[in-house]
């Protein structure tokens, strides 16, 4: 079978480099399908289908700032594929944010929406800014004018977007209103993660990180570790980590380290994750919080813990820091955050991993709910959200792992192989046009 290397250095005779090819997030995910394909047996030309994103558009986004000054913004939208659904993907605000990024993102929310079997492709964008160093008005004509040069490719039926890094239910609210005004009609249901008010749907801001919890008690349970007795580590605490983190203490789990782009915070006794919240809503950096010793970021990976999770950014844990993790479980509550080259070093040091296209694919999951909601003008109860995702999120992670173990493979390569196998299944059935 030919590997998927093609777009790797030293292979001047395959496929040329696409022009994503030579991100490390890229090349991250791309060594991901090849291992799958080497695992699985996937047909060797779905897999090269599989390889490259079937849309990519990169924008330029003209914006006046409040000073007056004019600035331009790179934006980004990849849809990876169009065969099970529309693509469908958050978009980031972040300075680190590129074409490979955001394709490497798209790819595995292709696999992350076969192993929840959601009538969706993968998709993802972005935009290369600080939304830190913007103000509200700002953000507001740089969502608009993004949203505005991408309209020939999105749409209900097309591309849906929802929240991730550096955006939120606001810059939701921004896509809709621009969309249905120049479709002439409100159309809630071309973006998910949006105000409850104009068809948002209850508990879908809370979704990933109750997934990632419903995932951290199933392997909790698996290796006999009591809640009461455990103690976790969350490495970023935007929505998905202090929702994560609020979850494991309402179980009773001892939250010990948190932090974010701005420092660590560690106490062996617990932080107090309400009033931290609280602190942090109220403008003041999470590193000044009383509850905690300041540590480094890189420090607080390291740790001593039950449970790590690092909720942030992707390649965080490398073949350099791996030797040096002290957990248990490691939840992937962030994309890619571990690299290929750090899974066989946790592997022997026996870390049990719940794989990231499992462990958050909660917010997916009720971004389906609420696109559901909004095609037919019906809402559910937040009961009625939380008790269907804890029943979808418990039925994939029960199906990954009996996959670990029928094949004697990892949870990761178990996980990839069940969202991998799903698209390739359903791009033979479809065919090849023409």
């Amino acid at each position: 079978m030919n590997k998927i290397g093609n777009f790797r250095e030293g292979n001047e005779d395959r496929l040329p480099v696409p022009v994503y090819g030579n991100s490390p997030t890229y090349q991250m995910a791309l060594k991901q399908l090849e291992s799958v394909a080497e695992c699985a047996g996937v047909d060797a030309g779905i897999i090269n289908r599989l390889a490259i994103p079937k849309r990519a558009i990169v924008v330029s986004i003209p914006i006046r700032m409040d000073d007056g000054s004019l600035q331009v913004f790179s934006g980004y939208r990849v849809q990876h594929s169009l065969t099970s659904g529309p693509s469908k993907g958050g978009l980031r605000y972040h300075p680190s944010v590129d074409l490979g990024e955001v394709a490497a993102l798209s790819m595995w929310m292709s696999w992350k929406c076969g192993i929840m079997n959601l009538p969706f492709g993968g998709g993802k964008g972005g935009i290369a800014c600080d939304p830190e160093l913007l103000s509200l008005g700002e953000k507001e004509r740089l969502t608009r004018r993004f949203t505005e040069e991408i309209l020939c490719v999105i749409g209900p039926r097309m591309d849906v977007m929802a929240p991730d890094l550096g955006t939120d239910e606001q810059t939701m609210a921004w896509i809709m209103d621009t969309y249905s005004m120049k479709v002439g009609y409100a159309c809630p249901e071309i973006v998910t993660g949006k105000p409850v008010e104009i068809g948002g749907c209850l508990g879908r801001r809370e979704a990933t990180g109750r997934g990632v919890t419903f995932c951290i008690l199933e392997a909790l349970k698996e290796l006999a570790i009591a809640p009461q007795d455990s103690t976790a580590i969350v490495q970023g605490f935007g929505n998905v980590g202090s929702v994560t983190c609020l979850e494991l203490v309402k179980k009773g789990m001892r939250v010990v380290g948190v932090g974010d782009r701005h420092g660590s915070l560690y106490n062996p006794q617990g932080i107090d994750v309400v009033a931290l919240q609280q602190h942090i809503a109220g403008g003041k950096p999470l590193v000044s919080f009383p509850g905690g010793k300041p540590i480094d970021n890189s420090e607080l990976l390291t740790m001593p813990c039950t449970v790590l999770v690092p909720a942030a950014l992707e390649r965080v844990i490398t073949a350099k820091n791996a030797t040096e993790l002290k957990c248990k479980i490691l939840a992937e509550a962030a994309n890619g955050p571990t690299t290929p080259e750090a899974d066989p070093i946790l592997l022997a040091k026996n870390i049990f991993i719940i794989p990231d296209i499992l462990c958050n694919a909660g917010g997916v999951t009720v971004s389906y709910f609420e696109w559901v909601q909004d095609i037919q003008q019906f809402l559910w109860s937040e009961e009625q959200v939380n008790q269907k995702l804890q029943e979808l999120m418990l039925k994939a992670y029960a199906r990954v792992r009996e996959t670990a173990r029928e094949k004697k493979i990892t949870m990761r390569m178990a996980a990839l192989t069940l969202g991998v196998q799903k698209v390739a299944r359903e791009k033979i059935h479809r065919g090849l046009y023409p």
